[in-house]
This record gives structure tokens, sequence and C-alpha cells, in this order.
């Protein structure tokens, strides 16, 4: 019993994740993820606000192969789970900023309506503000949604168990566009 306990302990000290630290490596992060993770270039993602638990998972991810980016890849490889622990919880810790997307109004009702049909808040919550291993994507940015959308729906990205990749296949084309719309609208 008391060997159990030492060995729980040990396991629950080792997932303690160290947000100062995480901010120290994020400094290579900055040039597309932006200041405090809020990206400003909108093919990168912003960062801020996502829950440590998804950020820790995409990179591992990234790091096993299970994703795959030409920069990020190889940032990721050489990290440690505590190393992507810290930066989960320090991008966890920052506040998005307003986005500055500009959503033709049309797009944003048939998105929103898209989003009722496919059931997006069973799993992204209300708002959109994600949970646990499910990314916030309100306020994303419009282009990395399509890019992901379509990404699922052709099988490039295949790192959801399955649940994003069964959305998106039904999707058209404008059903992306309005998606995107609608969630980068979003605050």
């Amino acid at each position: 019993m008391l060997l159990a306990g030492l060995l729980l302990a040990a396991v629950v000290g080792s997932a303690h994740a160290d947000p100062d630290a995480g901010k120290r490596k994020a400094e290579s992060c900055v040039a597309c993820h932006g200041p405090m993770g809020n990206a400003s270039n909108p093919l990168y993602p912003v960062l801020a606000g996502q829950s440590g638990r998804y950020i820790y998972l995409e990179l591992k991810d990234f790091k096993e192969g299970r994703r795959s980016h030409p920069m990020i890849t190889p940032m990721a490889t050489p990290l440690s789970r505590e190393d992507m622990l810290d930066l989960g919880e320090y991008f966890a810790a920052q506040k998005p900023i307003a986005s500055q997307f500009k959503a033709d109004g049309q797009k944003v009702q048939a998105g929103r309506k898209k989003a009722e049909e496919v059931l997006c808040t069973m799993c992204h919550l209300g708002g959109f503000k994600g949970q646990n291993e499910i990314p916030r994507v309100a306020g994303q940015q419009y282009a990395y949604i399509v890019k992901q959308l379509e990404d699922f729906r052709s099988r490039k990205r295949t790192n959801d168990a399955g649940s994003m990749t069964s959305v998106a296949r039904g999707l058209s084309d404008a059903d992306i566009r309005n998606l995107a719309s609608y969630i980068a609208d979003l605050q």
C-alpha cells in the first residue's frame, strides 16, 4: 500500500507543469503564434486560451508523427514531456485577444445553422470555448479553420479519433467557409 502511494505521488508530481518555464520555452513559438499565443498571421492558430491538455496532446502528436507540419514537427520532436506540459500551461494561462476578422453576416448565420445541424457544441461546448482535449475554436483565425476543416474532410489530418473526420466528410466547400466565418467571428 505504501509503495502504491509513493508511485502515485511520483506520477502526480511528474505531471506538474510550470507556466513560467513554459513562457521561457515559448520564445521560439512567438514568430508564428504571436506574443502570448495570439497569432496575427491567419495561417497559424491562436494558442492563447487553449487548454493545457489540448496543447500538450497536439505537441505530442507532432512529436510522435500523428500530426505533421513542416515547421512545427521539427520543433516538437526534441521536446520532453515536461516541456510540452509547461508550454501547454503557459498558453492556457494567456488571454486570447479579439479577432480582427470582418465576417460577412450571411455567412455567419449560415455557419451558425450548420454548426447547430452537425452538433459542434456537443464537443466544443457553447461559445466554442473547448474543453480538455477539445480545442477552443472561438475567434480562431478564419484561414486556419478553413484549412483544418479541409484537412479533416480529406483525411490529411486524422489525430482526432475520427470525430472531426466524420463530421467534416459531409461538409461542402461553402459549409466550411460558412462555419469558419461563424467560428472566427465568435469571441
